[in-house]
């Protein structure tokens, strides 16, 4: 096999509403390309087999309800975002040091990304690359992604960034892309997940375990550089690109993506001493990795005869996905009066889908996604 060192791997386009200052996109450019299925026909063909990263959902731009609840939520929740991304910002510094390269999962730890690099410049004066780079469940990494970013910056420590932790799936796939990646080329690298709030109890990077709404859920692409989900098709990627990724360029006057940096990022100085202080404590008292989220997942998957553990979608994060753009069948909730769910309850309702309370349950919230083979019926 060819040494990474020397492959030839095709340059990155400027893709994206961020500054190039702000964050890299490694991805293929296929904005021409018709990819998107209507929910219904997307939701049949994964359910039957076809991969996910193969099409694309339907992508609208956000109702003035969807617009409503984003803006809500982040009046409500700027400074505690902002302290989760200190906090995950002085544990990478502490563990990494300075030469750090961020590397966030696209899409989701985009926007997070660019906040801890904006943290890390403001407070303390470092600047750190970042590229944002496609990682697909049951596919893997974007491998070529990987070797363009260790040609570029030999000797970096790499630190992954996500936005929040569901099942663990994700982190389970890095895992997984790692000890590949040592194996077939002898590349070290590190596959902690930084990521915001860690609710599934499955990294020990990370801001919070509560699992509030980080409002960059809300939006899809209009909060995460107008960029779609990313693609891996075999007649569509070759050898030498980067996993595909569409650019919806004509919804710039809708974006808000550098709306929400621009919201955070001033918030830094005011929580300095909290998230240090909050970094220190993880480390001198590691937070354990139990994985405890999973285990309920699994506990709910067996009571209610799900087919696939695919279909349950726990956080609030996810549940929100679920109810914006999957086919939801039951939201299960911790408890009907946290304050984390008021917009689940509300989103529930405009769809008729029935929220059930399931007590004790790690998070704040599950979507079950409806199964079309009828097996959740």
């Amino acid at each position: 096999m060819a040494d990474w060192r020397t492959r030839p791997i095709n340059d990155p386009v400027r893709l994206g509403s961020y500054p190039a200052s702000d964050v890299i996109f490694l991805l293929k450019d296929l904005s021409e390309v018709k990819l998107e299925k209507s929910l219904d026909a997307r939701e049949r063909a994964i359910q039957s087999g076809t991969h996910y990263s193969e099409m694309l959902p339907e992508e609208k731009q956000p109702t003035a309800a969807y617009l409503e609840l984003y803006q809500e939520t982040l009046k409500q929740s700027a400074e505690k975002v902002a302290l989760a991304v200190g906090i995950t910002a002085e544990l990478i510094l502490h563990r990494k040091g300075p030469d750090t390269v961020l590397v966030s999962l696209a899409r989701a730890g985009t926007p997070v990304g660019i906040l801890i690099k904006r943290y890390v410049e403001d407070i303390h004066q470092h600047v750190l690359p970042h590229y944002s780079i496609s990682i697909i469940r049951g596919k893997g990494i974007d491998e070529n992604a990987l070797f363009y970013i260790l040609q570029k910056h030999p000797g970096a420590k790499l630190q992954f960034v996500d936005g929040w932790t569901g099942k663990g799936a994700i982190r389970k796939v890095l895992t997984e892309a790692c000890q590949k990646l040592e194996q077939e080329h002898g590349i070290k690298l590190d596959d902690e997940l930084a990521v915001l709030a860690d609710p599934g109890h499955c990294t020990d990077m990370f801001g919070t375990r509560e699992d509030f709404l980080i409002p960059s859920a809300c939006l899809n692409s209009t909060v995460s550089g107008l960029m779609s989900r990313t693609v891996l098709r075999e007649d569509l990627i070759g050898p030498y690109d980067f996993h595909g990724s569409k650019f919806y360029k004509d919804w710039l006057d809708q974006d808000l993506s550098n709306h929400f940096i621009a919201e955070i990022a001033p918030l830094f100085g005011g929580i300095v001493e909290q998230a240090q202080r909050g970094a220190n404590e993880f480390l001198a008292n590691p937070p354990e990795v139990t994985w405890k989220g999973l285990h309920d997942i699994e506990a709910i998957q067996s009571e209610y005869h799900i087919p696939d553990i695919n279909l349950i979608k726990p956080g609030v994060g996810e549940t929100t996905r679920v109810l914006l753009r999957r086919v939801p069948w039951k939201i299960l909730v911790d408890r009907l009066d946290n304050p984390n769910i008021r917009h689940i309850r509300l989103l529930a309702e405009a769809r008729d889908v029935p929220v059930e309370v399931y007590p004790g349950l790690t998070y704040s919230c599950c979507g079950i996604i409806k199964s079309v083979k009828g097996d959740a019926e």
